[in-house]
């Protein structure tokens, strides 16, 4: 009975018959060392009946010393996954297996060029190894070898076995090496203009296993990138059909209406998600935000929650702190508002979003020498920032004293944006403050002429020209005199030399207090006055008792309220060179980082939003990986024509191949 235990449970394990596909451990002893206790206690009856009872004990306690013995070194081959491969090794140099395991125990650990030699000694013990191919793939992607990563997935590719006519090709390839089709498409579609090519891989794993919900949602990221979103649409409904229950599919159906501009059905589909998984941080952050913008206060209560769960599940989450902020911002809240931006801000230095709207919220609050560091800040990390040169700017002049910074603000933006009324407008104010009438003529009949159904540009030309007409009437020689009519290079502001305006040109209209002017589409309030008798000497631009507002435009449905006496706090849009992006709404574009037709990057390129910005990056389409949970997601923005995805993190990332894996 005793050899029958030991025997017979190893003989399906030995490899003597037939192949079994797994390496030999301790798991496949337990039955057979049942049968070698069975024969221990056999020999010790025996040979107590034909020894002393003192030979056989001490025979007994040497076997129980050299086996406590040998356990207690074994010990040390289970420190680690990586020490008991490795121990394994030592006996059996020949098992691709063994080195695919030490190499998946060392990429666990992030030593990918250690592993990556393992994975390269799997493929030399057997070059048939599909699953080891798609290890080299991987590993080489975490180096950012992405050549050589693709070179080895099309080897692995290539070593799958050809369908033949009649028979199940389903029934022929292990599931798990289809993921080669998905990790060489999810690295090629980094690639813009490789997108076809990567949704042609997909559709090539879904025709072999159709209910290959990975490929159905990884497929519908491509097309929503190639914006096909009702194709999308349809492949993330199919995937429906053989998962139902996965949230995943559901927060992507969410995210493919509001590409197509549906807020309610998107929020419908992200509440589902949440329905099967309460705690998806995608769904949670990108639902908040809707019911945010819907703009009613029982709904921001709601979103609310979902934040604050989503803050006590991750405190350095800089963005569920930016979006909180907002929500303050909507219930006029603004010291809880400035709180959640300077935290934002002080997880993520470089927050472009949360930077600009608490410099804002700041000069909007008359503290614009506290709102200066965060502006410096935002055009430090963001030098391309032209509503932030922009205030920035207006600081540097109403504010600090300091034209030369506030000269250099605006002569970025004009680099960045010749065409830019804003910033070319103030530009022409600081030639004025600086007494350079002519050159300020000179720039605002340039800037009349790009934007001639501005009125303010006119009046303001109108009192630069009848200051040049009062000094051109005083005594020659005075240093007024000198500096108005100094010599200038008009393409400072882009003009041409020797253009003029006539003093008669324009009619005389009321003078204004506040000439920094921040908008193209509207004067900023407390502009008009009564201008003032023609020998008084007011500056021009500058009101120290009057706050300058940035510009804004029509507030959309969706817009937050505004105080009825006090200028509008306006937030940022992604559409960081329009002057006319200023738009008071509290969305959050979607967002990834790549555009969209999805963005990347930045966002998943989606279109470029014309709303709040909250994040420089967008909501995202979830990918499937089976070896990396989802990370990061942000919300499209409901209003905006065109948008961006947020790609979680793990998007892109390899697929494990559990056969090549621990055994």
């Amino acid at each position: 009975m005793g050899l029958a235990f030991m025997i017979l449970p190893f003989l399906p394990a030995s490899n003597l018959f037939f192949p079994v596909g797994f390496v030999i451990a301790e798991r496949v002893l337990y039955m057979p060392s049942m049968g070698f206790c069975i024969l221990v206690g056999y020999g010790f009856h025996l040979l107590s009946e034909r020894w002393s009872r003192k030979m056989t004990w001490c025979c007994l306690g040497v076997l129980l010393l050299t086996h406590s013995i040998k356990t207690y070194n074994r010990n040390a081959d289970w420190e680690s996954e990586y020490s008991i491969f490795m121990s394994g090794l030592k006996v059996n140099q020949r098992n691709a297996k063994l080195f695919n395991n030490v190499g998946h125990a060392l990429e666990s650990e992030g030593r990918f060029e250690e592993a990556l030699q393992f994975f390269h000694k799997a493929v030399s013990v057997q070059e048939d190894d599909v699953g080891a191919h798609i290890n080299v793939g991987r590993t080489y992607n975490h180096l950012k070898m992405f050549k050589e990563a693709e070179q080895a997935y099309l080897k692995a590719k290539s070593l799958l076995p050809k369908a033949k006519p009649g028979e199940s090709y389903q029934a022929r390839i292990a599931p798990n090496h289809l993921n080669v089709f998905l990790n060489l498409a999810n690295l090629i579609s980094k690639n813009a203009t490789r997108l076809e090519e990567a949704d042609l891989l997909y559709r090539q794993a879904i025709s072999m296993r159709s209910d290959y919900t990975q490929a159905y949602i990884n497929r519908g990221d491509i097309l929503i990138k190639l914006n096909r979103t009702k194709e999308a649409q349809e492949v993330y409904e199919r995937a429906l059909l053989y998962d139902s229950t996965n949230p995943d599919i559901y927060y992507n159906l969410g995210v493919v209406f509001l590409e197509q501009g549906k807020a309610s059905q998107a929020l419908a589909y992200l509440d589902k998600a949440l329905e099967f998984d309460p705690e998806h941080e995608q769904a949670l952050l990108n639902s908040a935000i809707l019911l945010q913008e819907l703009g009613r206060p029982e709904l921001r209560k709601i979103a609310r929650e979902r934040l604050l769960k989503l803050l006590a599940k991750d405190e350095t989450n800089e963005r569920v702190h930016f979006n909180l902020g907002m929500l303050a911002m909507d219930d006029r809240n603004t010291d809880e508002a400035e709180n959640w931006f300077r935290r934002a801000v002080h997880l993520k230095q470089d927050f472009r979003s949360a930077l600009f709207n608490l410099a804002l919220l700041l000069a909007d609050d008359h503290r614009p020498l506290e709102a200066a560091p965060f502006l410096n800040q935002l055009v430090k990390y963001h030098p391309d920032h032209i509503k932030g040169l922009i205030l920035l700017g207006d600081i540097y002049i109403n504010n600090i004293k300091d034209l030369d910074a506030a000269e250099n603000c605006y002569k970025r933006i004009l680099q960045l944006d010749p065409i830019n009324i804003q910033g070319l407008h103030n530009l022409c104010v600081v030639y004025v403050e600086r007494g350079k009438l002519l050159q300020a003529q000179d720039c605002l009949s340039h800037t009349h002429e790009l934007a001639p159904g501005e009125e303010y540009i006119g009046r303001h030309l109108q009192i630069v020209q009848t200051r040049i007409n009062r000094l051109r009437q005083s005594p020659d020689g005075s240093r007024e005199k000198e500096i108005a009519f100094a010599d200038y290079d008009p393409q400072e502001f882009g003009g041409r030399a020797g253009r003029t305006l006539s003093s008669d040109s324009v009619d005389l209209l009321p003078s204004l207090g506040n000439s920094i002017v921040n908008s193209n589409s509207e004067e900023p309030s407390g502009q008009e006055g009564d201008l003032p008798k023609e020998d008084a000497d007011v500056p021009f631009g500058y009101d120290n008792k009057k706050k300058t507002v940035l510009p804004h435009q029509q507030l959309e449905p969706q817009a937050a309220p505004l105080p009825a006496d006090d200028d509008p706090v306006f937030l940022e849009s992604d559409n960081t060179n329009s002057p006319q992006s200023f738009a008071a709404t509290v969305g959050d574009s979607i967002a990834h980082d790549s555009k969209h037709h999805r963005t990347d990057g930045s966002s998943s390129g989606k279109h470029s939003p014309n709303a709040v910005h909250r994040d420089d990056g967008v909501p995202s389409v979830k990918r499937a990986d089976v070896s990396h949970p989802p990370s990061d997601g942000s919300l499209h923005h409901a209003h905006s024509a065109q948008q961006h995805l947020h790609r979680p993190k793990t998007i892109g990332q390899d697929l494990d191949d559990p056969s090549s894996g621990m055994s």
